[in-house]
């Protein structure tokens, strides 16, 4: 990064700050080989990690259960030019234990999309960055000439 690009570097306590913050971001993994993105609630747990509610049977679960994924969230002001954006790495687990699955259906995540069954997914916060825009410019302030 250059120092006058016009992004400023967060610590992970500021990230973590600003998840807890968003009710929606983005798990990245891999499936049949390729990159896949799929939205998704959330809330971070006591100890940072994002925790996710899903359908015991989703694709999404198999395919993360055990994997290093990535969880993106952010909040942009486009009016403003402003915003930041945070990516958690780490690795997910399907959580199996009866006493934390108990946890966290009192502490955790809500699915917005509710099933019969389902799963907690745990994304330990193993590196945690982030940026802010702070300087941000509209292209359109140059003006306009023919």
């Amino acid at each position: 990064m250059y120092a006058n690009d016009g992004f400023r570097e967060l610590d992970r306590q500021e990230c973590l700050r600003l998840l807890a913050k968003v009710p929606v971001g983005r798990v990245v993994f891999t499936r049949k080989a390729l990159p896949a993105v799929l939205p998704v609630n959330f809330c971070l747990d006591r100890d940072g990690a994002v925790l996710l509610r899903t359908s015991a049977f989703s694709r999404m679960a198999s395919a993360i259960d055990g994997a290093v994924v990535a969880f993106e969230a952010d909040r942009v002001d486009a009016a403003a030019h402003a915003g930041w954006s945070v990516v958690v790495t780490g690795a997910a687990t399907v959580v199996t234990d009866p006493a934390e699955h108990a946890r966290l259906l009192l502490a955790g995540p809500l699915s917005w999309a509710p099933a019969p069954q389902e799963v907690f997914v745990r994304i330990d916060a193993e590196l945690v960055t982030g940026r802010e825009l702070v300087g941000g410019r509209s292209l359109y302030s140059v003006p306009f000439t023919t």
